[in-house]
């Protein structure tokens, strides 16, 4: 997790995950190794075809290494490589309607052994570092912040086996309240 900078105009200082908009490049990296067939099916779901979803996937690794210094995959002289094997789509969150900046995320966990290089990002993060969840809910974190957090840590404490028809959570904001239904 990394603090947003305060010049921010979305969530200024806020402790966050790397992330950010799919670029239509994303689309066109060539992977070093692809999603595992259910991550892939289950993004499909989501993503409503096999290059959308792949995309997705591509766009985290590169936002990952672009803000943290981290590389998930390799580098083709100056060309990312995604190393996608590792990854498993485990959360999904949409803004609230209404406000100003509004996000459709997909999140994912990878095996911090399927990373290399050092922390060290482009500074749209600081105050990067790896954190347990007790550490990181002492910090200022916003709700859905909050809400992956618990579905990663409850992720991690029990994994589930691969399955393309494992439902995805869903976190929504209806009615005042964050309510997490299957994708």
């Amino acid at each position: 997790m990394g603090r947003r900078h305060r010049n921010h105009v979305f969530m200024p200082h806020a402790y966050v995950f790397p992330g950010g908009r799919v670029e239509t490049s994303d689309g066109r990296l060539k992977p070093e190794s692809d999603l595992p067939p259910d991550v892939q099916a289950r993004l499909e779901r989501a993503a409503a075809n096999p290059t959308r979803a792949r995309a997705i996937a591509a766009g985290a690794v590169r936002e990952t290494w672009e803000e943290t210094g981290l590389l998930i995959g390799i580098l083709d002289g100056e060309v990312l490589r995604p190393n996608l094997s590792g990854l498993d789509y485990f959360f999904r969150a949409i803004t609230p309607p209404g406000r100003t900046r509004r996000f459709d995320a997909r999140f994912f966990l990878v095996e911090a052994t399927g990373a290399t290089g050092k922390l060290a990002g482009d500074g749209e993060l600081l105050d990067l570092a790896f954190r347990t969840f007790d550490e990181s809910r002492l910090l200022d974190v916003a709700g859905i912040t909050r809400i992956a957090m618990a579905e990663a840590e409850r992720h991690i404490n029990n994994p589930p086996e691969p399955d393309p028809d494992r439902p995805v959570p869903l976190s929504r904001f209806l009615r005042g309240q964050y309510f997490i239904t299957p994708e």
